[in-house]
């Protein structure tokens, strides 16, 4: 069955574990494409070349188009969850910042952590005949908590209809710019506070040992102390607010000619530590939050970005929801510690 004689219906948004996209795929797989002029496309991107409906560019169709038949309507909902995710990605530093992502087809979440004693963490001589020593992995007590997040679409068929998708695309990818937000604010939150299992971060203040200096100050010699507190892990991101970063991008020791053309040449902050900097409105001002990104934390979402497609497919867009829903937990205590400057 190709491409261009599918018959679509609202009932593929309802498979079970699958999305969409991969019940489209299923019915008409890419890799029957391969070395045609539509390789590299996905199903839902050749029925959008079926309907004649251009979503980017000069040229681009109107909301309307979506709606010329029963079954291009169809395709509206996956559009627009499409384009708030893309939303969501071009504002998205959780790759970043997470060690591993695990989706589920559920509400409930109960994850594993290792809390090796520092006893624990060295790779003794083992006699001939001896006990090796072990690591144990458990579940945690508590479940990771889920969230649902999301953004209301609140429109008119009438008001939308002929607006071109250009620029009703700058608004999902608004919408998806604000989900994400909210997830970066539940993000720091649980690095900071824990994830319900008695897991909260350490906290180091400027001016209290460890950490030597001036309350309210920052130098490169607090910097270095702190990232000393994460052995045997390496602290090698950091979360902080503008004003934060605005003050440990004064540090002279920041500002070496190498650090300042790897800004300029790739928009990335860096450090002498080796430390990526991300800055987020999330984080109190003067707070500074230091992981290691490979054993700190675990994204956990429960299927991915959520249209009510009914209401989408039958034009009425009045209040249309738009979610997403997951929760993150902690995976290594001391992996991940907090710094009041």
């Amino acid at each position: 069955m190709g491409y261009d004689n599918l018959r679509l219906e609202k009932g593929m948004y309802r498979q079970a574990g699958k999305s969409f996209t991969q019940v489209l795929e299923s019915l008409d797989p890419s890799e029957n494409y391969r070395g045609t002029a539509l390789e590299g496309t996905d199903a839902f991107q050749r029925q959008l070349k079926r309907f004649g409906i251009r979503a980017k560019g000069v040229g681009s169709s109107a909301v309307e188009k979506f709606f010329s038949t029963a079954d291009s309507a169809v395709l509206f909902p996956e559009y627009i969850a499409r384009t708030v995710r893309q939303g969501m990605e071009e504002n998205d530093i959780l790759p970043a910042i997470t060690a591993t992502t695990t989706v589920i087809d559920a509400l409930d979440y109960r994850s594993i952590y290792s809390n090796p004693a520092d006893e624990d963490k060295e790779l003794k001589d083992v006699a001939e005949g001896a006990a090796i020593p072990e690591t144990q992995v458990k579940t945690k007590d508590h479940l990771v908590r889920l969230t649902k997040r999301g953004r209301m679409l609140v429109a008119s068929y009438e008001a939308l209809r002929f607006q071109k998708l250009d620029l009703f695309g700058v608004m999902l990818c608004q919408i998806g710019a604000h989900i994400q937000k909210q997830l970066l604010a539940d993000v720091v939150s649980v690095l900071v506070n824990g994830d319900g299992n008695e897991n909260a971060a350490v906290q180091y203040t400027v001016g209290t040992s460890p950490i030597s200096g001036t309350k309210g100050s920052i130098g490169y010699d607090q910097l270095v102390e702190f990232w000393g507190q994460f052995d045997p892990y390496t602290m090698n991101t950091i979360l902080c607010s503008t004003a934060t970063m605005t003050k440990l991008m004064k540090i002279p020791e920041l500002q070496n000619p190498m650090a300042g053309l790897n800004c300029q040449g790739t928009g990335k902050v860096g450090t002498p530590l080796g430390a990526q900097m991300h800055r987020t409105s999330a984080v109190a001002d003067g707070v500074i939050i230091g992981l290691d990104n490979r054993y700190a934390l675990e994204l956990v979402r429960a299927g991915d970005v959520l249209v009510e497609y009914d209401k989408l497919i039958d034009r009425q867009l009045e209040r249309a929801a738009i979610t997403s829903i997951s929760g993150f937990g902690k995976i290594c205590d001391g992996a991940s510690c907090v710094l009041n400057v």
